[in-house]
């Protein structure tokens, strides 16, 4: 496989993906044989760099979550590498040791969960209902052996602080709390171990627009004071658009697109971005952009077209969308695209 980011400098690249591939095998029958597989995730090739967030956007169905659980390996991936810059696992003398998570023993993963955490979407169902806030945040600590006793209280009180709740909600329960509250305990929980990299899994989806505003600035905030990466995956583009510094595309498994964030949304250089891109609401009376309504539905991952994956919903499909599946490029500008005729459409 080419290293099409070779050119980069490795110093500031903290996560790199490598053909990641995560398909579901269908069973049937009373022997349980396996018939066909689900292709959730089929062949990504991304990179973060330490300190930025990287978007990750499309329709539901297409892969996010399951591209970002696999990355932390919550989900097992079939194929692919994922290389991680972890400074905890840094021995005498080195500044980082590169790791392949996907490759990586339990007791090494164990270690790794203290530089790569998530944000689950679900504020409600992601936090144990019969444990005390101070027991939920203060539980990786135990695990890890890094604190306890009084130590471990004033971490958590630290941490609860740095989302906005004080230590006085260490002792109530998860149902005692709004779901902008409960989002924040998340996020302590995801912090308290001091991660280089987080994973917010469409992290203000479930909250009103009101209580969104306020998480993605906590966010932002977060991620000034206490130098994180993130990986934020989210099917809202104007979201996307304001906490990223890069933006990835998906449909139907694979990346389509990837570039900076303004050029991705002044100059989509795919037809499926274009179209997503189009049904963003712009609050201005005078802002006439034409939607473009796709066609069909999102094929099924478990037999997907042939060719270009996205030539059933495509108005500039021709022939050769319909046969050969096109290459994933860089146009210059590190802006990559999935499409044969990227370059000459006028999007």
């Amino acid at each position: 496989m080419i290293k099409r980011w070779q050119h980069l400098s490795r110093n500031n690249i903290l996560l790199e993906v490598k053909n990641l591939k995560k398909h579901f095998p269908i069973r049937k029958g009373i022997l349980k044989r396996e018939v066909a597989r689900a292709k959730a995730v089929d062949g990504i090739d991304m990179y973060i760099r330490e300190g930025e967030t990287l978007g990750l956007v499309g329709e539901s169905g297409c892969g996010k979550t399951t591209a970002g659980r696999s990355l932390l390996r919550l989900i097992e991936p079939t194929a692919g590498e994922i290389i991680f810059r972890s400074k905890k696992l840094a021995g005498p003398g080195e500044e980082y040791r590169m790791v392949n998570v996907a490759a990586a023993s339990h007791k090494l993963l164990m270690t790794l969960r203290r530089d790569m955490q998530i944000i689950f979407q679900d504020p409600y169902s992601s936090l144990n209902p019969r444990m005390t806030v101070g027991a939920i945040i203060g539980e990786p600590l135990l695990v890890h052996g890094l604190a306890k006793g009084s130590e471990l209280k004033d971490r958590v009180c630290g941490v609860l602080a740095a989302v906005g709740l004080n230590a006085d909600h260490m002792k109530r329960y998860p149902h005692e709390f709004s779901g902008g509250q409960r989002q924040r305990i998340g996020i302590a929980r995801a912090l308290v171990l001091d991660p280089q990299l987080i994973i917010a899994d469409e992290p203000v989806s479930a909250l009103d627009v009101s209580i969104q505003a306020q998480v993605i600035n906590l966010l932002e905030d977060l991620q000034h004071k206490f130098g994180l990466t993130y990986l934020f995956i989210s099917h809202d583009l104007s979201v996307i658009k304001h906490i990223s510094n890069r933006v990835a595309v998906m449909y139907l498994g694979k990346i389509v697109e990837l570039a900076k964030t303004e050029e991705l949304f002044l100059n989509p250089k795919h037809p499926y971005t274009e179209a997503l891109i189009s049904a963003v609401p712009v609050p201005d009376p005078d802002h006439n952009v034409e939607e473009i309504i796709l066609k069909g539905d999102v094929p099924t991952p478990v037999n997907p077209p042939s060719g270009c994956y996205f030539h059933p919903r495509c108005r500039y499909t021709q022939e050769i969308c319909k046969n050969e599946p096109p290459c994933y490029r860089d146009l210059g500008g590190k802006h990559y695209v999935t499409c044969h005729f990227a370059e000459s459409l006028s999007l």
